[in-house]
């Protein structure tokens, strides 16, 4: 199939980095973003070009669009970190052996907030038909950052972890991921109506942060299991009183900012004299650096957890592309995935 000339896509009206922080809220994406007719990319060798079915919005992709995220923006280009799509063209004969396979994609060329998206054939995995379109498109950056943080738990000889944000797509799979691996999982959530769910799922214990009684709760339970590991999306006071409450030798693994307040840490010689870090995981880097062998691995635990049922993507909305500026903002605050997908017609900003 030859794919058209032009395509429409909402691409970011801003360069590079915001020089402010905001909180997770999304509530005017229009100052951000403009849906516009763009010249399709042309691969090049060991690039294919996809045509896009669906693309999941993740807090990444918000902080990238809105400037804050660790690579700077470039004015013009569509956002979109991955998705899932079926291959039309491919740079060279190896890329182009990829043509009509339906794969699940790291947009590593250009963004799947497009209705074709630009990547090299490493960050393409090929679906089983038995997988769904919706949980193919949230296939690798929430599954692989769960393996992977869950693999430095296990390495680090945690016997139990504490981890914020628990309710989130991200945050259920790491809760499973724990049970199997023999490591408690306690959660922490801001609103308590998900509690029952994530005992459900296998969480020691749940805690929610804006309960009267949290501090107290959150004391006696790292009293009880002693948890060496923080796995925190959030990076707020919350997370920061919680880890000064863990025991020595702790570690606050940083793999989000969903909180635009900053904590501050007012006694340091926990860090002196009990040893212990703060550190922060990125998925780009842990793909760059990562073992051939461990990635592969973790993509075929991730596919497999999905067709067996052990994981499915909760879809809070899908957004058509030419809707997006109007209606992607609400959907943001509903529980699960809001879900990007090329509408049918087209009206330029």
């Amino acid at each position: 199939m030859a794919p058209a000339a032009e395509m429409r896509a909402l691409v970011m009206r801003h360069a590079g980095r915001s020089a402010t922080i905001s909180d997770s809220v999304m509530t005017d994406l229009a100052q951000l973003l403009a849906l516009r007719r763009i010249a399709v990319p042309s691969p090049g060798p060991r690039q294919v070009l996809v045509k896009v079915s669906l693309s999941p919005v993740n807090p990444s992709d918000l902080l990238y669009i809105k400037g804050e995220y660790g690579l700077p923006r470039t004015s013009g280009i569509p956002p979109g970190f991955e998705g899932v799509g079926i291959v039309i063209a491919g740079g060279d004969p190896q890329a182009a052996a990829l043509t009509g396979r339906r794969v699940s994609f790291l947009a590593s060329g250009s963004g799947a907030w497009a209705e074709y998206a630009l990547t090299d054939t490493a960050s393409c995995v090929c679906i089983a038909d038995e997988l769904c379109d919706e949980d193919a498109a949230g296939l690798l950056i929430n599954p692989l950052t769960a393996l992977a943080m869950i693999d430095l738990v296990v390495d680090a000889g945690a016997s139990a972890l504490v981890l914020t944000a628990a309710a989130s797509q991200l945050g259920r799979m790491v809760i499973q991921l724990a049970c199997d691996r023999g490591v408690a999982p306690i959660a922490v959530l801001r609103r308590p109506a998900e509690e029952a769910t994530l005992r459900a799922l296998g969480a020691a214990e749940v805690l929610v942060s804006n309960a009267p009684e949290f501090a107290e709760k959150l004391h006696e339970t790292v009293s009880a299991a002693k948890p060496r590991i923080l796995l925190d999306a959030v990076g707020d006071q919350v997370s920061a009183d919680i880890f000064l409450a863990m025991p020595a030798h702790s570690r606050w693994i940083s793999y989000g900012v969903l909180s635009a307040a900053g904590p501050r840490l007012p006694d340091m010689r926990q860090f002196v004299f009990s040893d212990k870090r703060i550190e922060g995981f990125w998925l780009s880097r842990w793909l760059r650096t990562a073992a051939l062998g461990a990635r592969a691995h973790a993509v075929a635990e991730a596919q497999r957890r999905v067709l067996t049922g052990d994981w499915r993507t909760r879809v809070a909305a899908r957004v058509p592309l030419e809707d997006a500026l109007g209606t992607l903002p609400a959907s943001l605050g509903r529980s699960g995935k809001t879900m990007l997908a090329p509408g049918a017609s087209f009206r330029p900003s």
